[in-house]
């Protein structure tokens, strides 16, 4: 077992089962994304395409409290002046984004929330702890979701993406009725889900690398074309629709923090 960290990510490699767990490691901050995490993901991903060592990767966050909880308040975005552009750090800190097609479990251990699904959106399969939850807080905070439900249409029913966004920070959706919908393949107890999903990473890593990687290539080319389509509307709908960064830090502060859990 080798291990790497550097930006809030740890990379441990196990060169015996050919499987990488990568860990976003900023627990304190609920594992969100800043801007040094964000190109550190994109390099460690472009990295893992050259590593033959590794057959598969294990996608998870560090403690039990979040998986993720999308980009990082504090983070501070240059946006150009133009209205026709938009800069979102988070495009390039998936696997997919990155043209790497060896194939990722993601091991969701608490709440995943936000921009924490480009990462969900481009594994290719999810297991979750049995506490782990999934809310998306865009509307709420006067922000379009575009991408994240872009992402989670090509995972779920689209009334259940539709729930997920439109209800924001009211409700989160529990590990159980995300395995229900199909989102999550596997539910787990906390202690026993990285094992879980270190095992079924070790399975696909011991199959011929090049049939693997093959059928994931498959497997997303059913959703090139939904993809290609949706995603270039995404900046527009983004720019058109958010409130401005000041209304959406008042409507930060003052909202309740209450939800149900369903």
């Amino acid at each position: 077992m080798t291990a790497a960290a550097s930006a809030g990510l740890r990379v441990e490699r196990d060169q015996d089962t050919g499987v990488a767990v990568l860990t976003l490691d900023r627990p304190a901050r609920h594992n969100a994304i800043d801007l040094p995490m964000a190109a550190e993901l994109t390099a460690t991903w472009r990295e893992l395409r050259y590593d033959d060592t590794v057959r598969a990767v294990v996608l998870t966050g560090a403690g039990d409290r979040a998986f993720c909880t999308g980009i990082d308040r504090g983070a501070e975005v240059p946006q150009p002046s133009s209205p026709y552009s938009l800069d979102d750090p988070l495009l390039t800190v998936g696997p997919k984004a990155n043209d790497l097609w060896k194939p990722v479990l993601a091991a969701v251990n608490g709440m995943a929330c936000g921009g924490a699904f480009y990462l969900l959106g481009e594994a290719e399969f999810v297991l979750a702890a049995e506490h782990a939850t999934f809310f998306d807080p865009h509307t709420t905070y006067g922000m379009v979701s575009a991408y994240e439900t872009i992402h989670m249409a090509q995972r779920m029913p689209f009334g259940e993406v539709a729930r997920m966004a439109l209800m924001g920070t009211a409700e989160r959706m529990s590990a159980r009725r995300a395995y229900e919908v199909g989102l999550v393949s596997e539910l787990c107890p906390g202690d026993g889900l990285l094992p879980a999903a270190l095992r079924a990473a070790a399975t696909v890593a011991s199959f011929p690398t090049e049939a693997v990687q093959g059928t994931v290539r498959a497997l997303w080319s059913t959703k090139a074309a939904a993809r290609a389509g949706a995603l270039p509307l995404a900046p527009h709908l983004i720019t058109l629709g958010n409130a401005p960064p000041a209304h959406q830090t008042t409507l930060f502060t003052t909202r309740p923090h209450t939800h149900d859990l369903r």
